[in-house]
């Protein structure tokens, strides 16, 4: 019977244990975090050239962070890092301007980013023809 509780009270003693530890892990995280809900955040600026690893800053009354973010290095760039756009196939070739366009639709807004709701982007026209016979070739002939 006294193994009984003596098990039982150290069970206990476990549990409250436990307790504690997850009680102190959520009052660092809000130690670290901020109490303000209305941060407002700036663009993302790289730390060299116009893309890469970067910083965004943001203020909330009076106070202030820097988070650490990343400029995407291809031709969306234009449109922002923080604007996501949904894209259309691309259109025909136009032979009065030699370009291929399609349009992109808002799909998400990263840290009250303003973007456009629709966009437009345009490419040379390929001037190769693309064939079939081209991937086959060479294969069978061991």
């Amino acid at each position: 019977m006294q193994a009984r509780s003596l098990l039982l009270l150290l069970a206990l003693i476990l549990v409250a244990a436990a307790a504690e530890a997850g009680k102190n892990k959520k009052e660092k995280a809000k130690k670290d975090g901020s109490k303000c809900e209305d941060w407002r955040w700036g663009p993302c600026v790289p730390n060299s050239k116009d893309c890469g690893l970067g910083y965004r800053e943001g203020t909330c009354k009076d106070e202030s962070k820097k988070l650490k973010c990343k400029i995407p290095c291809n031709w969306k760039k234009k449109f922002g890092a923080d604007c996501k756009y949904k894209f259309e196939s691309w259109g025909g070739c136009s032979a009065q301007t030699g370009l291929k366009t399609r349009s992109g639709i808002l799909k998400k807004a990263l840290y009250n980013a303003q973007c456009e709701e629709t966009v437009y982007v345009t490419k040379p026209c390929s001037s190769k023809i693309k064939s079939k016979s081209k991937a086959k070739k060479g294969k069978g002939k061991d």
